[in-house]
């Protein structure tokens, strides 16, 4: 007998439909508890009532979710200090996944308290920065939001027409932000706009806002037919004044929004996985029951092929979040692999929800089935935190050394 027969299990586990990758035996116990409890609250607190704030197009008690969030250590949860919890970034990434099956809106929520607006306070703050806003914002206490994209410029934050200029010691700030996810609620936020400080007399730096700060509002953006279950606002600074220790020291130039919108993208890779993976399983359980011709429509060859297309998919698409994840938790994740997770998974998360559909029939369209809303939320998140072309120009760019952005 050689050496690799001897090896061999003798038995091997059964097969699991719902992790068909054994992709659950890279995980250990501490990640499994944080993807476990995280579930559990989604579960109790989300889904009950999801597509009934879906119809509505609100997000009601949304300062009582975010405590309970905090308090779960979701909020900064890849952060160290300040009361945010240290996890690991695969933890981060297992949250992301089971808030996004539970609905895309909720893990914004998230992502953009903590991956972007508190991201940015802990890596390019001060320590009196931190020590002011960090704890709260981990607590769930206060709210945040980031303000980059603007009514003319999404793709090319490097146009911003937000602007701030010195007033004595102080700085005034002027300019419009848009599609800001928490931005109504949000009691700080982080915002981005151009300065006389770079050396050819432009220099992008960002802001640490207060919302009351007089000249700031915020109205909600409606009539949105995606992410409904999520606050979308404008940002409108009209000469907010500043102190001058409002600015993030450590960042000048786009390196600093970007970096942040990075760090966000990384949670999206895993979180439209729990988009498909809760309408693969619609789908799976719909067709398992669902009877035509005599008998379920699972056991139809052409049903079947859309199931395994979309298990293939839906897992692989896992198993590059946690390869990414493990990176990142090593410190080797470049942005542009990132760029390679967010492009991919959001892409195949749109094709399962739409296969998923079509097993569905016409119950598809229906919001007792989550399907259609996370088809649709979707479609936010393949254009958020950088389109597909972006993502594209981006990958492009690093495989043959030639920039086509402009």
């Amino acid at each position: 007998m050689s050496s690799t027969e001897s090896a061999k299990p003798s038995k091997l586990p059964p097969f699991d439909a719902t992790d068909p990758l054994g992709i659950d035996d890279l995980l250990g116990p501490d990640d499994l508890a944080v993807r476990d409890t995280v579930r559990t609250w989604a579960a109790d607190r989300v889904l009950p009532h999801i597509a009934e704030w879906y119809e509505k197009g609100e997000l009601p008690g949304i300062r009582e979710l975010a405590r309970e969030l905090g308090a779960l250590g979701a909020l900064g949860m890849s952060l160290d200090g300040y009361g945010c919890a240290g996890a690991s970034a695969v933890q981060y990434g297992l949250a992301c996944l089971e808030l996004e099956a539970a609905d895309s809106g909720i893990r914004s929520l998230v992502s953009v308290q903590g991956s972007l607006a508190m991201y940015a306070i802990h890596r390019y703050g001060s320590e009196e920065q931190k020590r002011r806003w960090l704890p709260g914002m981990a607590a769930g206490e206060i709210i945040g939001c980031f303000g980059l994209t603007e009514p003319d410029h999404g793709s090319d934050p490097a146009g911003m027409r937000a602007y701030a200029k010195r007033d004595g010691a102080d700085w005034v700030l002027t300019g419009r932000k848009m599609w800001i996810t928490n931005g109504s609620v949000a009691g700080v936020a982080v915002v981005w706009a151009q300065t006389d400080e770079g050396e050819d007399g432009r220099g992008i730096r960002g802001f640490v806002v207060p919302t009351d700060a007089p000249g700031f509002s915020a109205p909600e953006i409606r009539h949105k037919w995606s992410l409904r279950a999520s606050v979308t606002s404008e940002l409108v600074m009209d000469e907010v004044r500043l102190p001058g220790d409002a600015v993030l020291p450590e960042a000048k130039g786009l390196r600093g929004p970007l970096s942040c919108l990075s760090h966000a993208r990384y949670g999206i890779v895993w979180g439209a996985m729990g988009a498909a993976r809760a309408s693969f399983e619609s789908a799976l359980d719909y067709a398992r029951v669902r009877e035509q011709f005599g008998r379920p429509i699972g056991g139809f060859q052409l049903t079947q092929a859309k199931l395994a297309d979309m298990a293939l998919e839906l897992h692989k698409g896992i198993l590059l979040a946690h390869h990414l994840g493990r990176r990142m938790d090593a410190g080797t994740l470049r942005p542009e692999q990132v760029s390679f997770g967010k492009l991919n998974n959001v892409r195949e998360a749109i094709e399962i929800c739409r296969t998923a559909r079509t097993i569905l029939g016409a119950n598809g369209i229906s919001l007792e089935y989550p399907v259609m809303r996370h088809a649709t939320n979707l479609e936010s998140v393949l254009t958020y935190e950088g389109t597909v072309e972006m993502h594209q120009l981006v990958l492009g760019k690093a495989l043959t050394g030639l920039d086509a952005f402009r």
